[in-house]
């Protein structure tokens, strides 16, 4: 049996159940074409454009880890627009994610998504909670050594991001078989996100040096103390993404946009659900 056939048999039991998803998604039936639907209270909600897809209509075999539709993340909370975990982009950053996904799946790998598309709502969900220094909750696992006054200044936190407009994405590679991450149970002990692998929260993505959102200069993609086989992982992700179209963050392992972006200008603001993107 060769390495992909291998890797492709050890993620089809994840890529039945993502389908299975899929298929079950509300509204799969019929997309009506229209650029607002209305939700159970009757409140018009925008779509997505056209542009627009679910990844797992794209690539099924992408795993998908949507940390900001749960309370592990450094509000604490699920963020506002995060309706359900569901990884959404356009169209061409999506199909370039599954040529890069076949890349790794030859290598014994697959990529993981933390998150694509952010609607401008969860942004400014952000912004209020940067501005409320009282909450400090999840200060010892992703800023503990940030001073939280500083995240605007710092640039870690910002009232625009380019996640809303569709063609940037948040992941990391997980070795095959991927095992599954363990829950995270609110309240737990924190550990800082740079710590050792082995002490930090462990999600199942290869070493990068760091955990996902990382405040701290350690998540900068080359900084020169993260070395061998941590430096190893980010070089393969950036380089493995750099080959299909994306462009690396330099301050954030993880961040990479696709380019020419389809929406250059626009912030979109429509819920991450099913409903954006096939109830239109």
């Amino acid at each position: 049996m060769t390495r992909l056939a291998s890797a492709l048999r050890a993620l089809a039991a994840t890529a039945a159940t993502l389908l299975a998803v899929t298929a079950a998604a509300p509204g799969a039936a019929g997309a009506t074409g229209t650029s607002a639907t209305s939700t159970g209270s009757g409140v018009s909600e925008p779509t997505a454009p056209d542009e627009f897809v679910a990844l797992r209509t794209v690539a099924p075999t992408i795993i998908q880890e949507i940390r900001y539709v749960t309370p592990h993340n450094f509000v604490g909370e699920p963020v506002d627009g995060y309706d359900q975990p569901l990884c959404i982009l356009t169209r061409p950053a999506a199909r370039a994610l599954q040529r890069a996904q076949w890349k790794l799946l030859r290598q014994g790998y697959s990529l993981k998504v933390y998150d694509c598309y952010r609607p401008q709502r969860a942004v400014d969900h952000f912004v209020r909670w940067a501005k409320d220094l009282q909450d400090e909750r999840m200060k010892p696992e992703f800023y503990p050594q940030v001073d939280k006054s500083r995240l605007f200044a710092d640039g870690y936190i910002a009232e625009k991001s380019g996640h809303s407009r569709g063609s940037t994405v948040d992941l990391t590679i997980v070795k095959l078989p991927a095992k599954p991450t363990r829950p995270y149970v609110p309240g737990e002990k924190l550990v800082p996100c740079y710590a050792p692998q082995g002490e930090r929260f462990r999600d199942n993505s290869v070493d990068m040096g760091t955990g996902y959102d990382c405040f701290d200069t350690l998540s900068h993609t080359d900084d020169p103390r993260i070395q061998g086989e941590r430096r190893a992982n980010r070089q393969l992700l950036k380089s493995t993404l750099a080959d299909v179209g994306f462009t690396n963050l330099p301050e954030e392992w993880w961040h990479f946009t696709h380019k020419p972006e389809l929406f250059p200008d626009t912030y979109f603001d429509f819920p991450v659900s099913w409903r954006s993107v096939v109830g239109r």
